[in-house]
């Protein structure tokens, strides 16, 4: 059946259709009102070298000059933001952290990409919190980049790095303020309409089918009625 076939049957089944179409209508309202807001909140940290730079020097009486931390990024901080990126990851943090898997709050660290082949390319840490609770999802965030400091500490202490060496973790975006994210209820209110949609020209093709069902048995019998002997 053509377009404007379809839209015949639609406008000639009406009182099939609209009601089914007000149920579509309905249903997405109590999809988009059932599904709550989320809320997100960012942060991220940056990794650079210490002012006195990467390397003790032997004779304490005669150190080093003396860096701008800013003008001094090489891959070993790259290095470092990935092993932190990749610990926070684990579910041992996580469960550290109180986070269920699928449960809320969540959290995810990346380096910015979602690349995997870039993890080693970045010396920032990107922090991004989600919950249903905006302050809840801002305090995940400060949770985890608490946790991201201590993952780097401990990992310097394991290697007996000189404490005049570690790497310094800063705050290069403070935690944001939490965002409503709506576009999980939209979604899911978008598809329950689309299903209605389908919903109302299904039966509209029924009841346009029953009815012709209708009319051929009606149209037979009269045939039939008819053409038998007085």
């Amino acid at each position: 059946m053509d377009f404007w076939g379809t839209v015949v049957v639609v406008f000639r089944r009406w009182y099939v259709t609209l009601p089914a179409f007000l149920l579509a209508m309905g249903a997405a309202s109590a999809v988009y009102t059932s599904i709550p807001t989320t809320y997100v909140s960012s942060a991220v940290l940056m990794l650079t070298v210490p002012t006195s730079g990467g390397t003790q020097p032997h004779d304490l009486k005669r150190p080093g000059d003396l860096t701008n931390p800013l003008l001094n990024f090489d891959k070993g901080l790259s290095m470092a933001a990935s092993i932190v990126i990749t610990t926070l990851g684990t579910p041992e943090v996580s469960a550290k952290l109180g986070v269920a898997p699928g449960g809320d709050p969540a959290f995810q660290v990346t380096n910015g990409s979602s690349n995997l082949e870039s993890l080693t390319q970045s010396p920032f840490v990107f922090i991004t919190g989600e919950s249903t609770s905006p302050e809840v999802s801002r305090d995940i965030v400060k949770r985890v980049m608490i946790e991201a400091r201590q993952v780097l500490d401990d990992r310097q202490r394991s290697l007996d790095t000189p404490p005049a060496t570690y790497i310094l973790m800063s705050e290069a975006v403070p935690p944001t303020p939490p965002m409503p994210q709506r576009g999980r209820r939209l979604r899911a209110a978008a598809v329950a309409v689309a299903l209605g949609c389908v919903a109302s020209l299904t039966a509209a093709f029924a009841a346009e089918s029953i009815a012709q069902a209708r009319r051929g048995r009606r149209t037979a019998r009269t045939s039939a009625e008819g053409g038998a002997p007085a």
